[in-house]
């Protein structure tokens, strides 16, 4: 179906006027000269409806295709012309205004065979009229279909990982694909945009644990290394506590104290780790902490003798 050939009522009020104007005057011209006055009256609406359908009009953003006896005469408009009525017709009129295309692909596979919906929107403008009218029985339609042709084999040539994450990418090569098409149409594609790609069901669940899955392995991984660059550590600190065993009860005691003053509560250690760890040093840090009362620090020993 042809959607731009103009209606044969599109006539404007002016047209209307100046016909009626027309032919009133041919028809009071007439009855002047003596002619009968049914005849004058038949001269005067033959004239009116000849003068209003020789004019014409196309709004701002429209383009008018003339024809004089089948062949092509050139563009008019926009505004007001005039035409040879019988003659001549306009017979398209073109708006060439910036027009969207849906269009979408259902049930289409993908290079890892996948199947999937796509719906795009493509942004044109006709840019050549007279192409647009001479070259494409209906611009509109070819548009669309070339689309949905140059989708479905866009979406053979990627796989769904593609589809998903380069929908960009995907858009500008559908546009460079029409684009080379429709250049001797007379049309130009601004952009085309990828608005939705749907998945099945089942493979949608799938990919989702399959996601699932590679966070989960991912977070072991990363615990991992972590727990190998802590072995490495402590093996760096083993070696340095193994020749100075000072240092060792120093980390010991300042471990045994941090836990007190964090959890402010009793620990017991073996009598054999006391002594190795001076526990009366420790109760007087505990004591400077606040946490022993001074009455129950642990008073220093008599000189022997006494």
């Amino acid at each position: 179906m042809i959607r731009n050939r103009p209606s044969d009522t599109r006539y404007s009020l002016a047209a209307f006027a100046a016909g009626l104007v027309g032919g009133a005057g041919l028809a009071g011209a007439l009855f002047l000269l003596g002619l009968a006055p049914p005849l004058a009256l038949i001269a005067g609406l033959g004239f009116a409806a000849l003068l209003t359908a020789s004019i014409k009009y196309t709004d701002q953003w429209e383009k008018g295709v003339l024809l004089r006896l089948g062949r092509y005469r050139g563009l008019r408009g926009p505004g007001y012309f005039a035409i040879i009525p019988i003659l001549e017709r306009v017979a398209y009129i073109v708006d060439q205004r910036i027009r969207t295309a849906a269009f979408g692909a259902e049930s289409c596979l993908t290079r890892d065979t996948v199947p999937v919906n796509v719906d795009a929107i493509a942004f044109w403008i006709v840019r050549d009229a007279e192409r647009a009218a001479l070259e494409v029985q209906d611009y509109d339609e070819a548009v669309i279909l070339s689309a949905q042709t140059a989708l479905r084999d866009a979406i053979g040539k990627h796989d769904l990982a593609e589809l998903i994450q380069s929908r960009v990418e995907l858009g500008q090569g559908l546009k460079d694909a029409l684009e080379q098409k429709m250049e001797n149409w007379g049309i130009h594609v601004q952009s085309v945009e990828i608005r939705d790609v749907i998945i099945p069901a089942a493979l949608e669940d799938a990919m989702s644990r399959q996601a699932q899955a590679e966070r989960e392995r991912q977070a072991r991984i990363i615990l991992g290394t972590a727990e190998t660059e802590i072995a490495h550590k402590f093996v760096e600190a083993a070696a340095a506590y193994k020749d100075h065993p000072e240092a060792m009860n120093l980390r010991a005691m300042n471990m045994l104290y941090e836990s007190i003053v964090k959890r402010g509560s009793l620990m017991v250690v073996p009598s054999g780790l006391a002594d190795s760890l001076n526990v009366p040093g420790i109760m007087g840090m505990a004591s400077n902490a606040g946490l022993v009362p001074k009455e129950s620090a642990p008073a220093s020993l008599p000189p022997a003798g006494n």
